[in-house]
């Protein structure tokens, strides 16, 4: 079991995806930074979600989208002109106690260095020191990465990401097939917001993922939703709308 209770709430990069304010504070915190971490923790979370990629000159930086403003690749810079946080130095200043879902977003550069992988023999040292202080779970939507953490993470939960066009007929038995231990599915590719009238109840899909010793984690659901979610029994939700969500589970 990878979390305490069900439904967990994580707060998808920290507070939320950047367009939120913290109480207290002057404007929204943006996402992916210790700032928004720390918020979503004062709001009573013990889970938070970041993104982590490569820059050219190997460090690890938190951001979600592949570039930065202007269109230029955060593959293709150093970390120091990225302007980004390291992800080592954001760990470091996280208390031990909030737990994090590290989202790995591997380039398509990656696969020239295959097996070795760039971004996995960067990551695998930090998460091998992290797991040492505190909970974490690794995701990705890249298999191949997964499979490589596997080897050097035995004790670290992992989770296939799916988005609209993997769905979960496909992703929970490749997940399963894979030995993770968890499957993250985007809320508009399952259950009440799918528009394919073939996928199952998400109630059912929850069933046959946890029978395959999956845990089950909804992302992004909307806060006047978040109960229907948990009431189809998913294991954790990572959400933007840290306190509307809160509010409509309480």
């Amino acid at each position: 079991m990878i979390f305490d209770k069900s439904p967990t709430v994580i707060g998808h990069r920290g507070y939320g995806a950047g367009t939120l304010t913290p109480p207290g504070a002057a404007a929204p915190v943006a996402e992916n930074t210790l700032e928004s971490l720390l918020a979503a923790a004062s709001a009573g979370l013990s889970w938070v979600e970041i993104d982590v990629t490569r820059t050219a000159d190997d460090h690890l930086v938190l951001r979600h989208d592949p570039t930065v403003e202007g269109g230029d690749h955060i593959v293709d810079m150093p970390a120091d002109a990225s302007g980004l946080p390291l992800l080592t130095d954001v760990l470091d200043a996280l208390p031990a106690d909030i737990a994090v879902d590290v989202d790995v977003k591997t380039v398509l550069e990656d696969a020239v260095d295959a097996p070795s992988r760039r971004t996995g023999p960067l990551l695998l040292p930090v998460l091998k020191r992290e797991a040492r202080r505190r909970r974490l779970l690794v995701t990705s939507f890249d298999p191949a990465l997964l499979v490589f953490l596997r080897g050097g993470l035995p004790d670290v939960p992992l989770g296939l990401l799916t988005w609209l066009r993997f769905p979960m007929w496909h992703a929970v038995p490749a997940a399963a097939g894979l030995d993770l231990q968890a499957i993250a599915v985007h809320t508009g590719s399952c259950g009440f917001e799918h528009p394919d009238s073939r996928l199952r109840p998400l109630e059912h899909c929850v069933d046959v993922a946890h029978q395959a010793g999956l845990d089950v984690i909804a992302w992004c659901p909307a806060a006047d939703r978040a109960p229907d979610y948990a009431s189809a029994g998913v294991d954790a939700m990572v959400v933007n709308d840290v306190p509307g969500v809160l509010t409509a589970l309480s």
